[in-house]
């Protein structure tokens, strides 16, 4: 269903062209990046509408507090703005582009579609419940095209990377075979995501699904796995999208760690990049903070 935005949104819309919630401006190559490994393989996977404290020690979610406790855990996240869509471009773009759940236009904004082509990497949206493959219309429940970012992007609409928007059955499938991307953006359905099912829902769908990636060969070598929410609860309207929680899990990075620096998807967006050896960052992941401290 539709997110419904208010008073922060409304500050933030003021503030599309600069990225509502920190960060720069434009696009820039950043040369004082410090040093952090680079890997192969980078997976983003985005859950939906509930705080830090909901999650992290809840035992509803025994898996992912695993990997949080195993790993890395950003303890100051915070999302950029509610609702929904304007995080999701954020990790994408780099700027809010908009603050409406049922925006329907192309953005053609510097984007990490574009920055991985230029590049020379590969990627692929694996989304829980798309119809079908290069699918950029409209929500086909539980399928909810506005957390999927890259079915807005003038790089993949009406082009050949729209191949790259996938049904998630594909990804076990590319996992068995050898064939996954540099750069997958996974995307649960709404009901696997915690915005209308359960938090138990959301873990069960991650160990069902991301456990196998993780004691892979391909993800053993040079993985990296980040787990973000998208937003707090609507009530939460700290650093405009409230605290969240965010785990980086690598065999690359450091074990048991938790960093207290404040980070917003900007940081994620640009910790993607640099791990795939990109140094050209869009909107505010130019002049966001690195999250390099993880490894």
């Amino acid at each position: 269903m539709l997110r419904t935005s208010y008073a922060v949104g409304t500050v933030c819309a003021l503030l599309l062209a600069v990225g509502c919630g920190g960060g720069g401006i434009g696009t820039s190559s950043n040369p004082n990046t410090p040093s952090q490994p680079l890997f192969g393989h980078v997976f983003l996977v985005v859950e939906e509408n509930h705080s830090y404290s909901e999650v992290i020690g809840n035992s509803d979610m025994p898996y992912l507090n695993s990997l949080a406790s195993q790993f890395g855990l950003a303890t100051q996240y915070y999302a950029n703005a509610h609702p929904s869509i304007g995080n999701y471009f954020m990790l994408t773009t780099g700027k809010m582009e908009s603050l409406d759940d049922a925006f329907s236009g192309t953005i053609s904004d510097d984007n990490i579609v574009r920055e991985l082509v230029n590049a020379g990497k590969s990627w692929k949206s694996y989304a829980d419940s798309l119809p079908s493959k290069g699918y950029t219309g409209p929500d086909s429940y539980p399928y909810l095209k506005h957390h999927n970012p890259f079915s807005y992007l003038s790089d993949v609409v009406g082009t050949g990377q729209a191949d790259n928007l996938v049904p998630f059955t594909e990804f076990l499938a590319d996992l068995a075979s050898g064939a996954l991307p540099n750069f997958s953006f996974i995307v649960p359905n709404a009901l696997n995501d915690a915005h209308d099912g359960s938090l138990a829902q959301a873990d069960d769908w991650l160990k069902k699904n991301i456990d196998p990636l993780l004691s892979s060969s391909a993800f053993q070598g040079d993985g990296l796995l980040i787990v973000v929410f998208d937003e707090s609860e609507m009530n939460d309207v700290s650093h405009g999208g409230g605290h969240v929680p965010a785990v980086i899990v690598s065999p690359k990075a450091k074990k048991g760690f938790q960093s207290s620096t404040l980070f917003q998807h900007q940081s994620t967006l640009r910790l993607i990049l640099t791990s795939l050896s990109i140094s050209k960052f869009p909107g505010a992941s130019a002049a966001a903070t690195d999250m390099h401290e993880f490894f």
